[in-house]
C-alpha cells in the first residue's frame, strides 16, 4: 500500500491545542485545515467568498448545478482520494471510475487496458489501429528512453522540443491532449520536465494509477461543502465572506523595537496576527496575488515570485441538444484554429443535467481574446461536425459560457514559484507552491498537507 495514499489517515504528531489560522477554502486550504484538525489544532479558515471550493466550485444555473468548469482526476491522485474519503465522501459512488481513455467521437484514439502499468502502456499503444506500426513502435521507443533517463530532462526544455522526433499522428491525438489537460498549457510553450513527471506518476505508479476519474456530483458537493461539514463537526472555525486584510508577526505589535523591518520581526516568533487575532501558525492558501499582498511586508522577494506568476485560463461552454449516448462520458475532440474545444463531456451519463454536453477549451488564452460569444459559436461548429453521425432533429444551443481566467499558472520550462515556507509559523499552500506538478487538483491537496507537516 503506497504510503502516501493515507498520509490524512495516520497518527498526526500533536503538539498541543495550537490555534491555527488557514487563509483561503479553496481545495489547498480545506486539505490544510483537514490535516490541522487531525493534528489537535484549533482552526480558523478564512475565505473571502461566500463559498468555498476556490478554482473548483459549483454554481446554481437555470440549466442546472454546474461547475466553473470540468475537472478530471487520476487514479494516481492518492492525497485527493484521501482527504475525500476522511470528509466522508464515498469515492467509489462519486466519482466514475474508467481506464483512461482518448477516445474521439469516431471512435479512434487510445485506451489502456487493465494490468501492470508498463504492460498496459505497451499493450495500449500496440491496439492503436489507425496509428502505423512505425508511429506506434516510435512512441515506445520515446517511452523506453524517458524510463531510462529517470523521467528528466534539461530545465529549459518544452514538450514540443521533447517530442520533436514523434510522429505527427501520435503528437496530433495523444501528446498534444494529454499536454494541454494536464498542464493547461500549448505545447510550445510547456514545461517537459513537468510532463515527463506528470507521465510518471500517471502511467507509470502503479496499478490504477492511470485511471479516469470523473466526478459524479457537482464539485461543491464532491469536496467543499462535505469538508466544510466535518470541520464544523470537528470544532473548527469558519469566516466565509471575511477578506483577511492585514497579517503580521506578532513581534510587530507595539512591543516591537521601532525601526524593525517587518522581515527581521519575524525572527524569534511564530506567533502571528490575522486582523487583529492571535495564532499560533498560519497557513496562507489564498490566490497567488492574495498571497502575494498578504506576505508584501513580510517577505518581499516571495511575495514577487508570487506576485509574478503568469496564468493560462480555461473556458467552458455547455451546450444542450446533443444525443450524448458515447462509449465514454468524455471524449477527446480534435482542436485546431477555428476548432476551440479539446475535450467533451456528456453530462447526463455522469449524474449532471440530461442532454447537456460540457465542451472544454484549456490554454485558451487565444479564445479569450476572441470573445466568449465568438467562442461559443465556433464550439457549436465544432460539435456539429465531431457528432455529425448523432445529429439532433434541433441544431445543439449554448446553455451557458464560463471563463476562468486565472484557472492555472502557465507552466513553462525554469518557472520560479515562491517556496512553502514563508517565515516561522507562517507557511503557504497552493497548487503554484514550488513542486514537481502542475496546477492540478491534487497538487492542491498535498500542498495543504505539506504547510501543516511544515507547522508541526
Amino acid at each position: 500500500m503506497d504510503r502516501r495514499a493515507h498520509a490524512l489517515a495516520r497518527p498526526l504528531r500533536r503538539i498541543g491545542m495550537r490555534r491555527t489560522a488557514v487563509i483561503g477554502a479553496g481545495w489547498a486550504g480545506l486539505s490544510a485545515a483537514v490535516t490541522a484538525c487531525l493534528a489537535g489544532h484549533r482552526v480558523h479558515l478564512f475565505e473571502m467568498a461566500p463559498q468555498a471550493g476556490g478554482r473548483a466550485r459549483s454554481h446554481d444555473l437555470d440549466a442546472g448545478r454546474l461547475d466553473n468548469g470540468q475537472h478530471i482526476l487520476i487514479g494516481a491522485y492518492r492525497d485527493t482520494l484521501c482527504l475525500l474519503r476522511q470528509v466522508g465522501v464515498d469515492v467509489d459512488t462519486a466519482l466514475h471510475r474508467s481506464p483512461l481513455s482518448l477516445r474521439y467521437p469516431d471512435g479512434t484514439g487510445l485506451t489502456l487496458p487493465g494490468g501492470p502499468p508498463t504492460l498496459a502502456f505497451v499493450r495500449g499503444v500496440l491496439g492503436v489501429a489507425h496509428w502505423s506500426l512505425g508511429e506506434r513502435l516510435a512512441l515506445l521507443r520515446a517511452a523506453v528512453r524517458w524510463r531510462l533517463q529517470g523521467f528528466r530532462c534539461t530545465p529549459a526544455l518544452t514538450v514540443s522540443a521533447l517530442c520533436s522526433s514523434l510522429p505527427s499522428a501520435v503528437i496530433r491525438d495523444l501528446v498534444d491532449p494529454l499536454c494541454v489537460a494536464a498542464l493547461n498549457t500549448p505545447m510550445s510553450d510547456a514545461s517537459a520536465q513537468t510532463f515527463l513527471r506528470v507521465l510518471q506518476d500517471a502511467l507509470f505508479a502503479g496499478p490504477g494509477s492511470a485511471d479516469l476519474l470523473l466526478p459524479k456530483r457537482p464539485l461543491s458537493d464532491l469536496l467543499a461543502e462535505p469538508a466544510l461539514r466535518w470541520l464544523t463537526a470537528h470544532g473548527a472555525t469558519l469566516h466565509q465572506g471575511h477578506r483577511v486584510m492585514t497579517l503580521m508577526p506578532s513581534a510587530r505589535l507595539p512591543s516591537a523595537e521601532a525601526g524593525m523591518s517587518a522581515l527581521e520581526a519575524t525572527r524569534g516568533t511564530d506567533s502571528w496576527q490575522v486582523d487583529g487575532a492571535p495564532f499560533d501558525g498560519v497557513v496562507v492558501a489564498a490566490t497567488a496575488r492574495e498571497a502575494s499582498r498578504l506576505v508584501a511586508d513580510i517577505d518581499p522577494a516571495w511575495s514577487q515570485v508570487a506576485g509574478a506568476l503568469e496564468y493560462q485560463p480555461i473556458v467552458t461552454v455547455w451546450v444542450s441538444g446533443l444525443s450524448g449516448g458515447w462509449p465514454f462520458p468524455m471524449v477527446a475532440l480534435r482542436a485546431g484554429p477555428d476548432a476551440p474545444a479539446q475535450f467533451a463531456f456528456d453530462l447526463g451519463s455522469l449524474g449532471g443535467p440530461p442532454g447537456v454536453t460540457a465542451f472544454v477549451i484549456s490554454g485558451a488564452a487565444t479564445w479569450v481574446a476572441r470573445g466568449l460569444q465568438a467562442t461559443a459559436s465556433a464550439v457549436l461548429t465544432q460539435a456539429a461536425e465531431a457528432f455529425a453521425r448523432a445529429a439532433p432533429a434541433e441544431p445543439p444551443t449554448v446553455v451557458h459560457v464560463d471563463a476562468e481566467r486565472r484557472a492555472t499558472f502557465a507552466c513553462v520550462p525554469g518557472l520560479s514559484r515562491p517556496a512553502g515556507t514563508i517565515a516561522p509559523g507562517l507557511v503557504a499552500a497552493g497548487d503554484y507552491i514550488d513542486g514537481p506538478y502542475p496546477a492540478t487538483l491534487e497538487g492542491a491537496v498535498r500542498s495543504g498537507r505539506e504547510a501543516i507537516d511544515r507547522l508541526l
